[in-house]
């Protein structure tokens, strides 16, 4: 999968800006705070629907504008394919070959993307909810039918919140959301538990590589809910039956307290935890084979290896993960990159490239 140009308009600190792409490695040059890391969102935005560092939409248009734009190409062993998006104080349009998407869940996934950012090293260290949000995106991109139960799960978990807050609920109404939630988080559980084992096969052959074979790293899904049934069916009726358990408490709590809205991942390497007992080091290669392993099964999905987005991250990375991470992408993953250095780029990957220099809002290729 190839973006093979973009075009922006009023989007972050650009005014209006098209650029055409290497099909192999581009490199966005510049200070801080120029206009790099707005080029990466860009295409994120472009391919997701959504910022990698925002949830506030308001803030991707340009100062005292608005409304924003990003268009693009996108070629892929079938076709060619314009997409567009645009956001205002109306909302979010998306359009795929000219023709708008009735809801962002038929417009998400046709552009895939894997970001790789400094942040991303904390996927292993810090909360839950950083799991979590990389399971929701890349699960989404891939599957329609991930994106469609998430939504509705998080749509009727917030209803019922809201319910469970007030001084006196009514349970008959809770036990109404209780059936609804019971069908959408069996789908995300069932999707999660495929996801996750795919992406820990892929990241086990990863890590052995970068460690020489010396460790043994192991992913695994921490489901908030302990589950029997792999059948969605089966499924459905064991939370319908765990909802109706947990009622009381929930209503003495005035929160949800089962479902995935609470899952997790875990990490271990030789059998440690690495998140408690892992050095930085034994992190940050656990972090990096997650990343390796997401273009993989992407790649095994959907048929074609996504775009890669590294932002600033080469230089937060040793000797060793570096030239793995850049030796795994050559020749195969359309890959962008900022960087303050050229110097901080592998010069064995430079060969066949295109440079951009980034200067406060401008683009000189």
């Amino acid at each position: 999968m190839i973006l093979t140009d973009i075009s922006i308009s009023n989007f972050r600190n650009y005014d209006s800006l098209e650029l055409d792409f290497h099909p192999k490695l581009n490199i966005f040059i510049g200070a801080n705070a120029q206009g790099k890391t707005n080029l990466l969102e860009s295409i994120y935005f472009l391919a997701l629907a959504k910022s990698h560092r925002t949830t506030k939409d308001k803030e991707l248009i340009r100062f005292e504008q608005e409304e924003a734009f990003v268009n693009g190409h996108i070629t892929t062993s079938y076709s060619t394919l314009p997409l567009s998006i645009s956001i205002s104080k109306k909302g979010k349009r998306a359009k795929v070959n000219h023709l708008e998407s009735s809801r962002l869940s038929q417009y998400i996934g046709h552009l895939n993307t894997v970001l790789f950012a400094p942040e991303d090293l904390n996927l292993v260290k810090g909360p839950p909810q950083v799991r979590r949000k990389f399971i929701n995106i890349e699960c989404g991109q891939i599957s329609k039918v991930y994106l469609s139960a998430l939504s509705n799960y998080q749509k009727v978990l917030a209803t019922k919140n809201q319910y469970l807050k007030q001084r006196n609920p009514d349970e008959m109404m809770i036990e109404v959301l209780n059936e609804q939630l019971s069908g959408y988080a069996a789908t995300i559980i069932l999707k999660r538990a495929g996801f996750i084992k795919t992406i820990g096969e892929f990241a086990a052959g990863i890590h052995s590589d970068i460690s020489n074979d010396s460790e043994a790293l192991k992913v695994e899904y921490a489901p908030n809910i302990k589950y029997e049934s792999d059948d969605p069916e089966g499924l459905v009726r064991e939370l319908r039956i765990l909802f109706a358990e947990y009622l009381p408490r929930e209503i003495e709590r005035m929160q949800t307290l089962i479902g995935p809205h609470r899952d997790d991942i875990t990490f271990s390497i030789n059998g440690f935890d690495v998140q408690t007992y892992g050095s930085q080091g034994q992190q940050r290669t656990t972090a990096l084979s997650v990343k390796l392993a997401e273009l993989e099964l992407i790649r095994k999905e959907v048929g074609e290896y996504p775009v890669l987005l590294l932002d600033d991250v080469l230089s937060e990375l040793d000797e060793n993960r570096q030239a793995h991470l850049l030796t795994s992408i050559r020749d195969r993953v359309q890959t962008f990159v900022t960087t303050t250095s050229i110097s901080d780029i592998n010069h064995a990957i430079m060969d066949d490239m295109k440079a951009f220099r980034v200067t406060e809002g401008q683009v000189k290729a």
